[in-house]
């Protein structure tokens, strides 16, 4: 089966690594969707049902989690792995340690290669944009808006 499809990309004008490339950039976005980035890193996604442009996407969101360790906030994944090479990307995703509501134990047992297809999804997105804001630690008001992210007792 492997040897048609590349047999196919050849006939078709593709080199090898290119029709490579656009499969593994095909997986990224499947991965980005499934594994729920853009449910945090997305302004809006949630609300608007994924109806949200791909050029807006991995941009993260000025809206903050509020919770026992303070208010974070989901970050601008482009920016984030614009500064990265594709292996310092694969380290930092299997050893990264984050804060609520980030599902970081996810991530570390993304395979290596649907890591790199989310990075060459990510990479390929555009323009990096500019950072979310700053984690603020349990004794700062956050000065952007927030969702309180702590279970409530029912009434």
């Amino acid at each position: 089966m492997k040897r048609t499809v590349v047999s196919i990309a050849l006939a078709a004008g593709f080199a090898a690594p290119a029709f490579a490339q656009q499969a593994d950039v095909a997986r990224g976005r499947y991965i980005a969707l499934i594994g729920g980035c853009n449910d945090c890193h997305t302004a809006g996604f949630p609300q608007k049902g994924g109806e949200v442009p791909e050029a807006e996407w991995l941009l993260g969101n000025p809206v903050g989690f509020r919770g026992p360790w303070g208010t974070t906030y989901p970050t601008n994944l482009r920016l984030t792995l614009s500064k990265m090479t594709e292996p310092q990307w694969v380290a930092y995703a299997k050893k990264l340690r984050a804060r609520p509501p980030m599902p970081w134990f996810n991530l570390n047992k993304m395979s290596e290669a649907d890591l790199r297809a989310f990075y060459h999804f990510v990479k390929g997105l555009g323009a990096p944009g500019k950072p979310a804001p700053d984690y603020a630690p349990p004794s700062a008001e956050p000065k952007t808006p927030f969702i309180v992210f702590v279970p409530q007792a029912p009434k």
